[in-house]
């Protein structure tokens, strides 16, 4: 693979990009406890995105590590986490935005947050504001009691230069932020930072007949 330059998203802000089937895109937290949205939309047909009920559903789990796939809408594979040095994401709540500032937080002059963040850097690939769904929000500790099915948003377990790895299983456009949200970054807004190799689809793990397992291990043994 051939690794783009480490780019930076400042803090309270978000960008788009695409990426190719194949790709992998490393999500960084530089400076530990910082949140990521990220979404990610089937680049020729934005109508299919990723979706946390289906994924969670199918998962049987609210937590997700390496291997785990981000299913979309349509319950195709969209994303799969192949690297995780934290192990605790949320994909759970909805992107912060003005109304969560307004509702939650009783600011009288909000934010528009990540929701904000993520309409206007999708915007020029013709995604509108009501077609994002919930995020995966990288590094964000939501925990919940079994008992009563209370939610807690409790300071990310990420510290400086923690990553999460995805591998793209098709072509995608993808939003992603330095979360807004001053209670999921334990009170301060630092910077995300990501990085995107580009892969071949002829190397693609999900391609490859043999499966992903017989891949990896040719990889560790030099084949």
């Amino acid at each position: 693979m051939c690794a783009d330059a480490t780019r930076e998203i400042a803090p309270r802000s978000g960008v788009a990009f695409t990426l190719d089937k194949c790709d992998r895109l490393i999500v960084i937290d530089p400076r530990g406890e910082q949140v990521a949205d990220l979404l990610a939309f089937n680049r020729h047909d934005l109508d299919e995105v990723i979706s946390s009920g289906r994924t969670l559903d199918y998962a049987s789990r609210i937590y997700l590590t390496t291997g785990d796939p981000l299913y979309s809408n349509r319950s195709n594979v969209l994303l799969r986490i192949v690297e995780d040095t934290v192990g605790r994401h949320d994909f759970l709540l909805t992107p912060c935005s003005a109304d969560t500032f307004r509702i939650i937080y009783r600011d009288a002059d909000p934010h528009h947050g990540c929701f904000g963040n993520l309409a206007a850097a999708l915007a020029p690939y013709g995604i509108a504001p009501d077609r994002i769904p919930v995020a995966f929000n990288c590094f964000m500790n939501v925990p919940v009691d079994a008992a009563t099915g209370a939610l807690a948003v409790e300071p990310p377990l990420s510290r400086a230069g923690d990553r999460i790895t995805f591998e793209a299983e098709a072509d995608l456009v993808v939003g992603l932020t330095a979360c807004s949200a001053p209670q999921s970054n334990n009170g301060s807004f630092k910077p995300i930072h990501y990085r995107i190799e580009r892969g071949s689809r002829s190397g693609c793990d999900g391609d490859d007949p043999r499966g992903r397992d017989a891949v990896r291990n040719a990889s560790a043994s030099g084949a």
